[in-house]
Order: C-alpha cells, then structure tokens, then sequence
C-alpha cells in the first residue's frame, strides 16, 4: 500500500503502472502540456514532469510509496544525498525526448518535438507520412545579426549587462536590491537603432518558417518509438541547430492488441464449434484471410489461449521474422430450453457419462432435500442490502423507508 497517490493522479496511472506505463504517460501529457503548445499550463507541465522524475527512479519511488511527497522533499530517511531537490522541468523533458539537458542546450539550438498518431496497420506495413511543422530559421538577409553589419551598439541602460539592478525602499531604513531583465535591449546587452534593423526579420535575427517533413515509418516500428530529423530543428546565431524529433502514438486497433511482437486477438466460438471444430476467417493487417481452424475432436474450453506462429508483428529491422498471432477464446452456450427433454436425453447419450455423487452409508432418504437453483444477481443483493437501517429500541433490522417492517415468523 502507497502512503499516498498524488504523484500517481498526476499522470493518470495506478500505483502499481510499471515503467513503460510510466512513460507512455509521461510522453503524452508532457506533448500536451509543454509551454510551446500551451503557455497557460507552465504549472501543470512543471508537476508533471516532477512527478514522473520521482516515479521513474526506483529509490526515489520506493521513498514516495513509503512516505508520500513530504518524504521525498526531506530527502527520504537516512538523509537521502539530496534527493528531495527537482530538476527542471525542462530538463526531464529533454532527457526523455533526447535533447540532453542543459549543459548541451548552451551548444545546440532548441528541439522541436511533434507527437505522430498513426495505426496499427502502418505500425505493421510501414508507411510514409508528410507533416508540416514551424520552426526558427536564421535570417538570410541579415545573417542573423539583425540588422547593418556593425550597427549593433552597447545597451546604455544596463551597459551591456542584459540586467538592470533598482533599489526598493522598505520601511523607511531598509532597501531591497532587485534584479530585473533588461527592457531596453531585453536582455541582450545591446541594441541597435530602428533605422539599421533588417527589414525582413525586423532585429529579430530568426524568421518563422513551415517546413514539410517526409516521415518514414519502419515495419514493426513500436508505439513511444521516436524519429529523429537531425538539425531540422529550431535555428539561432552562434548556435548549432536542434533537432526535430517525432514521437510515434499509435491509435487504438478494434481486433488486435499489441503486446511486444505479438497480436492478440479474442474468438468467439460457439459450444458446437467448440465441441466439434470449425474454420473462422481473420483478416491480417495487410489485407491477407487466415483461415484459423480447429479439426473435430480437438476441443477448445473456455479461456483456452492458442497461437498462430509467424502472423504477429514484423520485427523492426528484420521485417521477414514476425511474432504470434495469439487468440484468446471464449465460448457462447446455447439458451435455455434450446432443445425439447426427449432431445436432450438423445444428446446426452453422446457425451461423456455424468458423474454420480458418492451417497453416505446407512442414509435416511426421507431426509434428502432438494435444492433448486435460481439465478442470483449478486449487484442487485447489494444493493438490496443498503436498504436495511438499524432501529436502537429494539436491536432488530428494517427494510429502509417506511416504518417497522416485517419480521420473519418463526415457531
């Protein structure tokens, strides 16, 4: 038992989500909610990320599960070396998605991640996708300087700094030193006049540019896969440019699941196909009929699993091995009184022989009792039940409601 689950609610998985759970969470609602698609949700994104950085380290997990978000920002018991600090949220957004952290952001310009949604079918035959995506290029005409070469010019406000220090007053003897981002050059250290600015990027060095992506999607590629598009990413001067990652999501199948290299599938089979064989149509990802059968003699029970070798997914890389088709089965009895009583005596002569109860030695007949049964809708019994309320006076129960009800007879 966790001590508490907020961490758990945070991505919209159970306590007991493995790993890949984890991730896959993580993946989208990180997408979601990053600040360059919504800029409102800076908060929502920062929690989610501290979230799965607690979740996704082992240690840091098992201190969460045993003492709940207090615990880990003590450190955990025995001191912790420090766990309880976060790292930004940034940060574990590009270590997930490949962007390395901080330390290689000061060389690289920024990534763009996009979240692909494509099928199974595609997931399995390979396809190729055009996506049309925006990212910041350096502007051409200027070079990226912004403006007439050697027009830029030191900021008189913040004398190159990019920062402005003001001094607040509080009370009447104490002052406050406040650091604040330069507005004149917004932070740059220097400025340059409107009339030496590029009149195609107007001093914004970096232009705003669509570009149309052919993404090729691999047979058996997996759902969180990721296709890298190396410096296609965002552009800035001095910098080398990032990448454009994209980020698979595969969509719900309405026949086969996927587990690993696997498909699997549920059969519904009738008591007589089930007893006697049949043969049952499966349509494959790639427009091919198998025609599944079960030879007569050879019965399939209830909750019986059966594999199919070599109509699973492709492996990636190594399109011509694939995994198991595997069907789960589940059979259907006939209704009630389906055949007359003469019927059924004819039928029962062709099964097996029923098995007769052992009968207790020197027993009475007289005291048999037969017991019928009845269907129990154990739902509706429960709900049954909380219609009772307790009556102190005189420690018997009451159907709810009304007044005394009434009480079994007994003699």
């Amino acid at each position: 038992m966790v001590k508490e689950t907020g961490y758990y609610d945070m991505l919209g998985v159970k306590p007991s989500a493995s790993q890949d759970e984890l991730k896959k969470a993580y993946r989208k609602l990180a997408l979601k909610y990053h600040p360059d698609k919504n800029p409102t949700e800076g908060e929502k994104f920062k929690q989610i990320s501290q979230a799965y950085e607690v979740l996704s380290d082992s240690q840091k997990r098992e201190v969460y599960d045993r003492g709940g978000e207090q615990a880990i920002k003590e450190g955990g018991s025995g001191g912790g070396g420090g766990r309880g600090a976060f790292r930004s949220p940034m940060d574990i957004f590009d270590m997930f998605f490949g962007g390395g952290g901080r330390m290689h952001k000061e060389k690289k310009g920024k990534n763009i991640v996009h979240q692909l949604t494509v099928s199974l079918e595609e997931l399995y035959n390979g396809s190729t996708r055009k996506l049309a995506v925006q990212k910041n290029v350096i502007c051409e005409r200027c070079e990226g300087r912004g403006g007439r070469k050697g027009a830029l010019e030191v900021c008189a406000m913040c004398r190159g700094s990019g920062v402005q220090v003001q001094l607040h007053q509080l009370g009447f003897v104490m002052l406050q030193q406040v650091s604040a981002v330069c507005g004149a050059c917004q932070g740059q250290g220097q400025r340059m006049s409107h009339r030496d600015r590029c009149k195609t990027c107007v001093g914004r060095k970096i232009l705003r540019q669509k570009k149309i992506l052919d993404v090729h999607i691999d047979k058996g590629m997996k759902d969180g896969q990721k296709v890298v598009f190396h410096g296609e990413g965002d552009q800035e001067p001095g910098l080398e440019p990032g990448d454009i990652i994209i980020v698979l999501d595969q969509r719900e199948h309405p026949v086969f699941t996927r587990q690993g290299e696997d498909l699997v599938m549920a059969m519904e089979l009738q008591l007589v196909e089930a007893l006697c064989g049949f043969q049952k149509p499966v349509q494959t990802l790639d427009n091919r009929t198998l025609l599944v059968t079960s030879h007569p003699g050879e019965l399939i029970k209830p909750g019986n699993v059966k594999c199919v070798l070599n109509e699973g997914m492709p492996l990636h890389r190594r399109p011509y091995e694939k995994g198991r088709l595997i069907i789960n089965f589940t059979v259907v009895f006939p209704v009630e009184n389906f055949l007359p009583l003469n019927k059924l005596k004819e039928l029962e002569r062709y099964l097996p022989a029923k098995q007769e109860a052992d009968e207790p030695e020197a027993m009475d007949h007289d005291l048999y009792i037969c017991a019928d049964l009845e269907d129990c809708d154990m739902a509706r019994e429960r709900r049954h039940q909380r219609h009772y309320y307790y009556v102190e006076d005189d420690d018997d129960f009451y159907p709810g409601g009304g007044g005394g009800g009434v009480q079994c007879q007994t003699s």
